[in-house]
């Protein structure tokens, strides 16, 4: 792993902006951190190069577009040897349901986040992954009935 870069207050604030609202001009983000429109477009563009930034989207309101259901998946494998997470974990990526996947340490091996049509498109997405032989030992679904926080992670001061 590389060494994070320094970072002053300016650039936890260029950092913090930028989450808030990723779609800020140069001129907006340089008045909200207290710096003048090219030193703050500087440090912006120093943070994407660095790798500090690695992208900018939008949070769109998927439940207004069509119906879905979200699913968080617990999955235990039945074996624990690299050539298995990396099988695993290769099957997953043609996946667009799966929109998070998260290794753990413990007693579960992954935790998924699906977005998914319905209950139905969740049962048949599992069954796919467990006629795909991925080595799945045990799972258990959970249905998220309404998201109460949902924010980035804090950017440490």
């Amino acid at each position: 792993m590389s060494s994070s870069p320094k970072l002053d207050g300016y650039d936890r604030a260029i950092l913090r902006q930028l989450q808030r609202e990723g779609r800020m001009t140069k001129v907006a983000l340089a008045e909200a951190v207290n710096l003048s429109p090219t030193p703050a477009h500087d440090r912006m563009k120093k943070l994407e190069k660095a790798g500090l930034i690695i992208g900018y989207r939008a949070d769109v309101d998927l439940r207004r577009i069509a119906p879905m259901t979200e699913v968080l998946v617990q999955v235990t494998l039945s074996n624990h040897r690299a050539e298995d997470f990396r099988r695993f974990e290769a099957a997953l990526e043609d996946r667009p349901e799966i929109c998070t996947c998260w290794a753990l340490g413990g007693g579960v091996d992954y935790m998924l986040r699906l977005v998914v049509a319905d209950v139905d498109a969740y049962q048949r997405l599992m069954d796919a992954l467990l006629d795909d032989g991925v080595g799945i030992d045990r799972y258990f679904g959970y249905i998220v009935t309404k998201p109460v926080i949902d924010r980035p992670a804090r950017i440490p001061d």
